[in-house]
């Protein structure tokens, strides 16, 4: 299973396929096994590249909630084009993965091709809309600490079927957004 070294934080990735450069990025509480009933399709044309988040999946679930924020996860993309040799690619992403996206390319526009965003917010104008956001995320980090994993076990398809190790990763993921 490929995966790189972001110091000391092992982040999963799988490469599907010959063609330019697609890297997709699931939604939060989620993984890269969101995207496996897509494969055949987008791999014909494409260089599909899939990862899995901090505290997310196959990846790492840090303890210091400090391994967790969009500056890091935006090299943690740098870092999985370039252990597959992509200097430019498209990037998309589906709802938290879609901001991560645009994140990205306001942080490295040269290496963005095209840009994906799928069933992502259009980020908070007003400060009570962006803290009610907040909010809502503190209080799934606080239920994922109290109750583990078995939250998501009612939550969308791709969530109740993600293979997830930790709960506390996902819980500070989640306070991290």
């Amino acid at each position: 299973m490929p995966r790189i070294d972001r110091d000391g934080v092992a982040i999963h990735y799988e490469v599907h396929g010959s063609g330019p450069p697609l890297l997709l990025t699931h939604g939060y509480s989620s993984t890269s096994a969101m995207w496996h009933g897509h494969i055949d399709a987008l791999a014909r044309h494409t260089t599909l590249v899939l990862w899995d988040m901090r505290g997310h999946g196959q990846s790492d679930y840090p303890d210091d909630p400090n391994a967790y924020s969009e500056a890091l996860t935006v090299g943690d993309m740098a870092g999985v084009l370039d252990a597959v040799g992509a200097q430019r690619a498209i990037i998309g992403g589906l709802s938290l993965g879609g901001y991560m996206s645009l994140a990205f390319y306001r942080a490295h526009q040269k290496r963005v091709r095209a840009l994906l965003i799928v069933d992502t917010g259009p980020g908070f104008k007003k400060d009570h809309a962006r803290e009610a956001w907040n909010a809502r995320a503190r209080a799934t980090a606080d239920k994922l600490d109290r109750e583990g994993l078995e939250v998501l076990t009612s939550a969308t398809r791709e969530r109740a079927t993600a293979s997830h190790r930790n709960a506390r990763g996902l819980a500070l993921a989640a306070r991290a957004c």
